[in-house]
């Protein structure tokens, strides 16, 4: 079986990784890049002007790394000519246009993935695993941090479709549950017409609660998850990609006046050793044997329209003063 020909659209920041991901992955022949800011080739693919361009290179699918707001538009250009896409988080800007994307991806029967990478990163799921394996129990709450300096790359969204984008999908994919409610409150300090700073609580399926810290005012860099429930909690740093386990502790209450609560206290502390392989390398085998039919874990256009949405619901909620917004 002949390689697959990828292309890619954008090489900044994050289309460089990507390039350098497709530049050795198996089974793939990484042929063009198209970025008109871009001088000379990446990883031995040519340089195009436009998506146009790379179409013409008889690509079999693209990793589009562009600016958000042009998400649809070549997302678009792309279903129309017949080639898969791996579009990075969030699929678009608007939750119309993430809508188009997946009904444009379906109607022509073409694969379509969004590159949510903290799925694959190896703390995550490892977490998803071991709640799926019933270690934890009932799930009560899930509480994610992700904080720390102001990227500059970043010039056409906010914080909430930047980065909590990342914590509402891997919330929903680590419980397996769906968000129903959200409400939450935005700050702009930064001098842009974005918001820069959020903090936001709801409610999913299951009855969890959950909650999300995410800015880009604070010089210290954190990345960390936690799920608390009937047994315990776990904290994934997603940082460092480790997974610690605080169990519920099962000490003697001695005390009558304590007698009736029904509290916990504090048991065993495990660090999992967990093997770590790089998250976007993995995110793209994924997508590859998603193209080629094999058996693959991919963050669906449908799952990537249900973030963007609940990202809007979080922006609606703050513009409106923080009222709750149902997404049931």
């Amino acid at each position: 079986m002949s390689a697959l020909r990828a292309g890619l659209v954008g090489a900044g920041a994050m289309g460089r990784n990507h390039a350098r991901v497709l530049g050795q992955l198996e089974d793939v022949d990484f042929v063009g890049i198209s970025d008109p800011a871009l001088e000379s080739g990446l990883f031995g693919a040519e340089v195009v002007p436009d998506v146009e361009s790379l179409i013409k290179l008889g690509i079999d699918y693209a990793v589009v790394a562009c600016p958000t707001s042009l998400h649809e538009e070549v997302g678009t250009a792309l279903a129309s000519a017949g080639i898969h896409a791996l579009i990075e988080k969030p699929l678009a800007s608007s939750v119309e246009g993430a809508k188009s994307l997946a009904a444009a991806f379906a109607d022509a029967g073409l694969i379509g993935g969004v590159g949510h990478i903290e799925r694959y990163n190896p703390a995550l799921q490892a977490l998803r695993q071991r709640l799926e394996d019933g270690e934890l129990g009932q799930v009560y709450q899930v509480v994610t941090r992700r904080q720390g300096p102001f990227p500059h790359r970043i010039a056409d969204v906010g914080v909430v479709k930047d980065l909590a984008t990342h914590d509402i999908d891997l919330t929903a994919w680590v419980t397996g549950e769906s968000y129903l409610d959200i409400s939450a409150r935005t700050v702009t300090k930064s001098g842009r017409p974005h918001e820069d700073m959020v903090a936001a609580v709801g409610t999913l399926s299951g009855d969890i609660i959950v909650e999300h810290l995410v800015n880009w005012l604070s010089p210290m860099k954190e990345r960390c998850t936690v799920v608390t429930g009937e047994r315990g909690a776990f904290t994934a740093d997603t940082l460092t990609a480790d997974l610690t386990l605080h169990r519920n502790g099962k000490v003697a209450l001695d005390w009558d006046a304590l007698s009736a609560f029904r509290g916990v206290a504090e048991g065993d502390v495990t660090r999992f050793a967990i093997p770590k392989r790089e998250p976007l390398l993995v995110e793209h085998e994924q997508f590859r044997d998603a193209v080629l039919g094999r058996e693959a874990d991919i963050v669906t256009l449908d799952q990537g329209r249900r973030t963007v949405e609940v990202a809007q619901a979080m922006i609606d909620s703050a513009d409106g003063g923080g009222q709750r917004v149902d997404l049931a």
